[in-house]
Parts: structure tokens; C-alpha cells; sequence
């Protein structure tokens, strides 16, 4: 029993060391990988789309503040407490749907610019072995950033 043991160990242990020798083998030396950088922040700030997008999600909110003081005012004029409950809560209902609407369509906008941008950097960086962002990287790299923000243009 004991020798069918030893034989099993040395079993595995050679096969573990195989392996590790192929894989070692097999994986390119360090001065060979191409590593790409990105400056995610420089693309947001550069970028028309979402220049576009704070346009347009200012716009909104400044359209729903005219809607709350609207509200305020109509609530404001109305004597009977009941109706004036009613008015009230109808005012908060449709001030929340207003809201909620332009919560999910600015969301959906983040969702397909970062979509775009992902997909850009895909294309712009399939000969590169490794993709990072800059913020993570002290030293080295090919910084891809200038394409990337050409493309989004």
C-alpha cells in the first residue's frame, strides 16, 4: 500500500512539473509584449457625445425645475386642503415619472457612448498583447488615447 502511494505522489508531481515546464515554455518573454494605455478621463472630457449629453440633461433639469415651481404656484392657489392634497400628490407623482425618465434616458446614453468607446479601443488596440488605463500604469506603455478620442469624433 505504501508503495502505490509514493508512486501515486511522484506521479502527480511529475505531472505538475510538465506541465509547468510547457506552460513556461510556451509563454512569450516580457520584453516582447505590446502594452497599450488609455486615459479614460481625457476621452470623457474630449468627447462631443457626452458634452452633448450634460447640454441636454441641463436643458431637462432646468425644464423640470420650471415644472416644480409651476406646481408650487398652482398647489399655492388652491383653498380647499383636499383638492390641495390631491393637486399636490399628482404634482409629485408626475415630477417623479418626469425625473425617472430622464434618469434612465441619460443612462442609457452613459451605457452606449462607454459601449463605443469600449468597442473603439478593441479595434484600435487588437495588436496590443495588454489594454490599461493610464491612471493604473507609473512608467511605460503605448499611450493609444489621441486615437481613440480621433475616432469618437
Amino acid at each position: 500500500m505504501k508503495k502505490s502511494s509514493v508512486f501515486c505522489t511522484t506521479l502527480l508531481i511529475a505531472c505538475a512539473l510538465g506541465l509547468s515546464a510547457n506552460n513556461f515554455a510556451s509563454a512569450k518573454p516580457a520584453s516582447d509584449y505590446k502594452v497599450a494605455v488609455v486615459d479614460v478621463q481625457k476621452i470623457v472630457e474630449s468627447s462631443p457625445q457626452i458634452s452633448a449629453l450634460k447640454t441636454e440633461q441641463k436643458n431637462k433639469l432646468q425644464g423640470l425645475a420650471a415644472f416644480v415651481e409651476k406646481a408650487k404656484a398652482d398647489v399655492a392657489k388652491q383653498t380647499d386642503e383636499t383638492k390641495k392634497k390631491a393637486l399636490e400628490e399628482s404634482y409629485n407623482k408626475e415630477l417623479n415619472n418626469r425625473k425617472a425618465e430622464i434618469d434612465k434616458d441619460g443612462t442609457k446614453k452613459l451605457m452606449d457612448f462607454d459601449k463605443s468607446v469600449r468597442d473603439i479601443i478593441k479595434a484600435k488596440t487588437a495588436d496590443y498583447d495588454l489594454v490599461l488605463t493610464k491612471s493604473s500604469v507609473i512608467e511605460g506603455g503605448t499611450d493609444v488615447t489621441s486615437e481613440i478620442i480621433k475616432e469618437l469624433k
